[in-house]
């Protein structure tokens, strides 16, 4: 089971990231849900989550620090990260204020996941890499330690700077290849915590279909298109939902055993741990509980 994450000299943050999360973690954007109804039904998804042997939950749906409280307050082991928070929603000051708050109450449990998000997306997109570092510059001041805090990087500029400023990287949609050349950017000590989703359906047409019906929206953001690009993939590969080139390079699917290739890959590849989001027919905001247990089973 891992540890959680202390006050740590630069030197060993990135260490200390590794240890706190282990190997595997979920990415669930049903366990950021809003609606108090809820809270029963999260707080007893995410024990479950610890008790399974995951490592860390991570917070999809742009989360801030407030949305995981709760699932803080509900385990006892687990990290939980917000994977990732846009800088464009959330004030540096209030962000440190709320870290501050929960690590009074629940000592080295968080991990602050911070991204630049989508120019589609927010109408404060400006001078991404130039807006993370100012925002960086304010956590610093306030007092959040650089690790505790890991960067959603895609390209080489942000991934320099999730080494330098902060624990380590957090990329979503991304390949092994590109969690290869993540590492070469971090070097050794960082973590580099990649997500990965996962589709386990072993019929390839079934599982291709689900795989692009979730595909479809990321491929109409640059950001995502401009990775896939530098990787070698063409304009091709981003129709209908995704060729079946890309969609096999950024998803697990299949039976276990090809599953567990996929995971092994991205670990071979230079991740330390790998956040696992499970997709499949039901709504986003599901809490696919079945299929983690069946992660667990077979990672774990």
């Amino acid at each position: 089971m891992s540890e959680s994450i202390g006050n740590v000299t630069a030197g060993d943050q990135g260490s200390a990231a590794k240890e706190a999360v282990g190997r595997y973690g979920i990415w669930s954007m049903g366990l950021r849900a809003e609606d108090p109804a809820r809270r029963g039904e999260l707080a007893e998804a995410v024990t479950e989550i610890e008790e399974l042997g995951f490592g860390a939950v991570w917070l999809g749906g742009s989360p801030g620090v407030r949305h995981a409280v709760p699932l803080v307050e509900a385990t006892e082991r687990v990290t939980v990260a917000t994977g990732i928070q846009s800088i464009w929603q959330y004030e540096a000051a209030d962000s440190a204020r709320q870290f501050a708050d929960l690590e009074a109450a629940h000592p080295g449990r968080f991990l602050l996941g911070l991204g630049v998000s989508h120019a589609k997306l927010t109408d404060q997109y400006r001078r991404p890499h130039s807006a993370m570092v100012g925002y960086l510059d304010e956590l610093d001041a306030a007092g959040v330690p650089a690790g505790r805090r890991v960067l959603a990087a895609l390209g080489p500029k942000m991934l320099e700077l999730s080494r330098d400023r902060a624990a380590g990287s957090h990329p979503y949609l991304v390949t092994a290849e590109h969690t290869a050349q993540a590492r070469e950017i971090l070097g050794d000590g960082p973590l580099l915590a990649p997500e990965l989703k996962v589709v386990l359906e072993t019929d390839p047409g079934r599982a291709r279909a689900i795989a692009r019906d979730y595909l479809a929206l990321y491929l109409e953001l640059p950001n995502y298109t401009n990775s896939f690009l530098r990787l070698g993939f063409t304009e091709d590969d981003f129709t209908g939902g995704g060729s079946d080139r890309l969609v096999d390079a950024v998803y697990a699917w299949g039976d276990e055993e090809r599953v567990k290739a996929t995971i092994d890959a991205f670990h071979a590849a230079g991740a330390d741990h790998v956040a696992l989001q499970v997709v499949d027919d039901q709504p986003r905001d599901a809490l696919p509980r079945t299929a983690w247990r069946r992660l667990a089973d077979l990672l774990i």
